[in-house]
């Protein structure tokens, strides 16, 4: 909705950025190219370098400091260490901006509801939905409203990031195992390649048992 209102209003030339994690959802992608169309102007989409790629860091990076340095593979992000939002989006994002000639303003498409997300004191950040007092649903049914709609992602998962995400609710995940088998099989191999599990008690394979028992016990054919 940021960005429709913005180029609505047609008050300055804005550039739009697309941090490309690698792991997004098939839906994203026609979502990026359709939203294109509607505005006629190419989206500049930033993707990490050979040695920054999710399956390089995740598996094959060696770490250089702290406690678990030599360590082969950051492994699933958790709560504390979240190394694929800072170094396949911020960082990715930082360096394009500092390479911007002159100064900018990055607005960021953060509802209403969700003002502890937002950071005011950053100067060259600026939330219109927050500014507007739009929230996360009203923000959604005015993208419904005018023909996006992600091909249903938004109801089917609570947040749509990468499709990989460990932070993924039950609900979600269980739609992912469900609905997208063959990123489930990747989500599988992935997580026996990881050092550590998917969850910090439960591996992929325990929530695909899970999922089936339960499926099992609804009498729901797939």
């Amino acid at each position: 909705m940021t960005l429709m209102l913005l180029y609505r209003e047609r008050e300055r030339e804005y550039e739009i950025v697309f941090c490309d994690t690698g792991k997004e959802f098939p839906e994203m992608y026609k979502h990026i190219d359709k939203f294109e169309r509607y505005i006629g102007k190419k989206i500049t989409r930033l993707k990490p370098d050979s040695r920054h790629k999710f399956d390089y860091l995740m598996f094959d990076h060696v770490k250089v400091k702290g406690k678990s340095k030599g360590q082969k593979g950051y492994g699933w992000a958790y709560s504390n260490a979240r190394w694929c939002s800072q170094n396949i989006k911020r960082d990715i994002q930082n360096k394009y901006y500092r390479n911007t000639k002159g100064d900018y303003i990055e607005y960021v498409g953060i509802a209403f509801d969700e003002l502890q997300r937002c950071n005011m004191d950053e100067k060259n950040k600026k939330y219109p939905l927050v500014e507007w007092k739009v929230t996360e649903g009203e923000a959604l049914k005015y993208c419904y409203d005018h023909g996006f709609d992600w091909d249903g992602l938004y109801t089917r998962f609570d947040r749509v990031s990468c499709w990989c995400c460990p932070f993924a609710n039950l609900r979600e995940l269980r739609n992912l195992y469900v609905f997208y088998p063959e990123l489930w099989k990747q989500l599988k191999d992935m997580d026996n390649r990881s050092w550590n599990s998917f969850k910090k008690d439960k591996s992929v394979q325990d929530l695909e048992d899970r999922f089936k028992r339960e499926i099992e016990e609804a009498g729901v054919k797939l």
